[in-house]
């Protein structure tokens, strides 16, 4: 059995508007997947800022999935804007517009990660491959109406949030407001629905109607679902997918954010806890994540 994870983490765009926490949410996730999953050093990959550029991506992510078996565990965490594109190849017919993942060389041509590159890319993982996705930004979940680009929640006074998500082109958003009364299910998430034949699990930070907020807690900047994901996996190393994300989205609401955590898997590996799948021992850690964020 064999484990990988490739984690992404953007903060500084070229060119594009610039994050402030998606490089924390990267440390997070290898202290996370190094302390207590057992992870070793040369099974986790890391790209951030500058070396997280379309190229780099698509190489790591060629990376992840190579030699993968039946048996092994994949994780991708991807922390940055999201947005929309037009659709290329005529498989959204519902809205036209495919979902992307912004590198820190975005540009609205070519160098973007779409929802069919993924499935493309993912679609080689054999049947038995465990692979959790995992993307702290805009877009990724499911929902039904337009971009929400302005929400209501802020973590404090000096710091109002800021969203993980670029503008799409003045075409696209002139799309949206024409068709705000006859809004469509656009997400990261409606194509694992309807693609999804295997062991694949994706996590998102929100409704594709909402915002992921870039969020301030004790005294740093991260990812809002990033942070209490990892809070609850470093506590309950064992706990199931599903209880997991009930967890997350209720300590979201309490905390005041608009944003409603989404999970799409097979039910029959719901009760499974996530990054295990043989019996081993797991530290236990209760403590506040930010005490090791450096």
């Amino acid at each position: 059995m064999a484990k990988k994870a490739l984690l992404i983490g953007i903060n500084d765009y070229k060119g594009n508007r610039n994050l402030r926490g998606c490089v924390n949410d990267v440390l997070n996730f290898h202290f996370t997947l190094r302390h207590i999953y057992n992870f070793q050093d040369e099974e986790i990959r890391v790209l951030t800022d500058s070396s997280a550029t379309y190229d780099n991506i698509l190489l790591k992510l060629e990376w992840l999935i190579q030699n993968a078996r039946s048996g092994d565990l994949l994780f991708f965490h991807f922390s940055g804007h999201g947005s929309q594109i037009k659709d290329n190849n005529s498989d959204e017919h519902d809205d036209c517009f495919d979902e992307i993942l912004c590198p820190y060389d975005m540009d609205w041509k070519s160098k973007f990660i779409s929802d069919d590159k993924l499935d493309e890319i993912f679609r080689g993982i054999p049947d038995g491959t465990i692979l959790d996705v995992f993307l702290d930004c805009c877009h990724a979940g499911n929902g039904t109406s337009k971009l929400a680009v302005v929400a209501s929640d802020v973590i404090a006074e000096d710091f109002p949030n800021i969203y993980r998500c670029l503008l799409p082109p003045g075409g696209i958003c002139s799309y949206f407001d024409r068709n705000e009364q006859h809004p469509t299910e656009r997400s990261f998430l409606k194509s694992y629905k309807v693609r999804n034949k295997k062991n694949h699990i994706l996590w998102a930070a929100c409704a594709a109607n909402q915002t992921a907020a870039d969020a301030f807690f004790n005294g740093r900047f991260y990812g809002a679902f990033s942070y209490f994901f990892n809070l609850y996996l470093r506590q309950s190393p064992f706990i199931s997918r599903s209880k997991l994300i009930k967890k997350v989205q209720a300590s979201l609401t309490q905390a005041g954010y608009c944003q409603i955590p989404q999970l799409e898997m097979k039910p029959e590996i719901m009760h499974q806890p996530i990054l295990i799948n043989e019996p081993s021992h797991v530290p236990f850690y209760n403590q506040d994540l930010s005490r090791y964020v450096a």
